[in-house]
């Protein structure tokens, strides 16, 4: 027996030897770090190696050290803190490539933002527009919370149409932006929205209410195809370098194929450095329209795609008179307009299509689980993945309710710029809006995301902060519902990755997962919470491809 064992232990040790000789080298290493795994231990390494796409292994220095052969590139991280790429749940990033926007995300004071349109205005052509179509708000600068009053647009910008969109509350204009948009003292005011006068009947250059936004930005003209093209990856290394490494994109008003076709010929190229997993979006105003809508729904056909880019499943709107706003308070739900929520889900539910419904005060969402509940009876919706997205007035007995039906939660930094506005219109009730407490205790799946461009910024550093400190863009503090760092850098990875269907690919560090991860500037874990908000990408990978560098600068 003693020979027997000798024996098989030799085969082991001579059979196992050439395998571990002849085991691939990586091609990338990354050694001497704070490797924040997000795994489900929440595992902290050293090293990770990474070959092709895919991380091969994740452990200590001397362990992933083994693995380097000649070609293989290694990374000295000197302690530096590594996290997965972070995933936002719900953006409208897509969208943003119509234009080459000017962005206010994260300044802090009116002086700044008047010198970054000036800046602008230096580098553009005359004539040539000049658009900030949201993504701030008044109530964060810390100088002087006031608007941009006509003349003094005029002042910076007399040859060049400018138009500074604050959330989807108002949008101000100057003089060029209201002739070439052809908006005069004859103009009637759009469907929901404001074309404001002085007593003297002249306009002052601002257009309020949402209609009036969605107006307004419908003037300023898209870029042509190769513009859009090159808009597109000058957005994608953007948000690379903010350490955005996939989303899901819930469309806005006025998408077309044309939005998502330098997208679809970035990936075909292999040149698309971000992951974009896009939902269907129908904004339907009446039962007409739905009728319109549920006939397309047997034509959707998702999961065509790749690991870049695909289309996920229907998104956002179900019915235009059911959507909610943060900026109004709760109130009663048409049963006629929850009618053609109803026919909508059942047509997505009889095909098998995700659904991530818009849903945001008690009332709308109470109204909406009775149709899904109605409909469960009847054709079950369990394991289609159906989310409601902001549930800002969300319960815990409405979050027992969205469990049974197999349901997920999506949870956004809107109040980052609407925080005050939030606080003027819910009172008391905008401190637990929205409730990230509540819900990541209740064991529901949950993700974290921005709702990015128009109502937030798009750095995911600001929407950790906000769920970490409650606190806005300039420091206002105006949420209590916070959570720990780990549990907002979960939602933000790990979680989210199943928002996409992509949870054995992304999400966290670990081996045959795609390497998607970032190296920060500081350690996330560690650093103040009030300084979450500055962390920085050194560099940011995309499957193995570094496509944010600035390791070195």
């Amino acid at each position: 027996m003693r020979a027997l064992a000798t024996a098989l232990l030799f085969l082991t040790i001579i059979g196992g030897a050439p395998a571990t000789a002849q085991a691939p080298f990586a091609d990338t290493i990354l050694v001497g770090g704070k490797i924040v795994t997000v795994d489900d231990r929440f595992t902290i390494a050293e090293a990770i190696a990474i070959r092709g796409q895919r991380i091969v292994a994740v452990g200590a220095n001397a362990e992933i050290e083994k693995l380097k052969g000649p070609q293989t590139r290694t990374i000295a991280l000197d302690g530096r803190t590594v996290i997965p790429g972070l995933i936002d749940n719900h953006s409208h990033w897509v969208r943003a490539a119509e234009h080459n926007e000017l962005r206010f995300d994260g300044v802090t004071t009116r002086k700044r933002a008047i010198d970054l349109v000036t800046e602008r205005v230096r580098a553009s052509k005359p004539g040539q527009w000049i658009a900030v179509l949201g993504g701030w708000s008044e109530e964060q600068f810390t100088d002087e919370q006031r608007g941009f009053p006509r003349a003094e647009l005029d002042k910076i910008a007399p040859d060049n149409p400018l138009v500074l969109q604050s959330v989807y509350n108002h949008s101000y204009l100057n003089s060029a932006a209201l002739k070439a948009a052809n908006i005069d003292e004859a103009t009637a005011n759009p469907p929901g929205g404001t074309i404001e006068k002085d007593a003297t009947g002249r306009l002052t250059g601002v257009v309020r209410g949402a209609g009036g936004v969605a107006f307004v930005a419908a003037k300023v003209p898209h870029a042509d195809s190769e513009t859009w093209f090159a808009n597109t990856r000058k957005l994608v290394a953007y948000l690379n370098s903010l350490g955005i490494t996939a989303w899901s994109d819930l469309g806005g008003r006025g998408m077309s194929a044309r939005h998502y076709e330098p997208y679809r010929r970035l990936a075909d190229a292999g040149e698309l450095n971000v992951r974009v997993f896009w939902l269907t979006i129908r904004q339907p105003a009446t039962p007409e329209q739905m009728d319109k809508v549920i006939a397309e729904v047997p034509q959707t056909v998702p999961f065509r795609g790749n690991d870049y880019f695909d289309h996920i499943g229907w998104g956002e709107s179900t019915y235009g008179p059911a959507t909610t706003n943060t900026m109004r308070a709760d109130g009663p739900m048409d049963p006629k307009v929850m009618a053609q929520v109803r026919r909508l889900a059942e047509a997505l539910a009889k095909q098998g299509i995700h659904l991530n419904a818009h849903v945001e005060m008690q009332t709308a969402i109470d109204a909406f689980l009775e149709q899904y509940e109605a409909l469960n009876k009847e054709r079950p919706i369990k394991g289609l993945r159906w989310a409601y997205s902001h549930l800002d007035q969300v319960t815990e007995a409405q979050i027992e309710r969205m469990k049974r039906l197999g349901m997920s939660a999506q949870l956004h930094s809107r109040p980052l710029i609407q925080g005050a506005l939030m606080h003027k219109v819910h009172g008391d009730k905008a401190w637990d809006m929205p409730p990230f407490r509540r819900v990541q205790d209740s064991g529901i799946h949950w993700g974290l995301g921005s709702d990015a461009t128009a109502v937030t910024p798009s750095n995911p550093f600001y929407t950790l902060a906000f769920a970490v400190t409650g606190k806005m863009i300039g420091g206002r503090h105006v949420n209590r519902q916070t959570i720990t760092r780990e549990e907002a850098l979960i939602a933000h990875t790990r979680s989210n990755a199943y928002f996409l269907f992509q949870e054995a690919n992304l999400g966290s560090l670990a081996r045959g997962k795609y390497a998607d991860l970032l190296v920060l500037d500081r350690d996330y874990l560690t650093v103040p919470a009030d300084e979450i908000k500055d962390l920085k990408p050194l560099v940011t990978m995309v499957g193995g491809k570094v496509v944010h560098d600035a390791m070195g600068k």
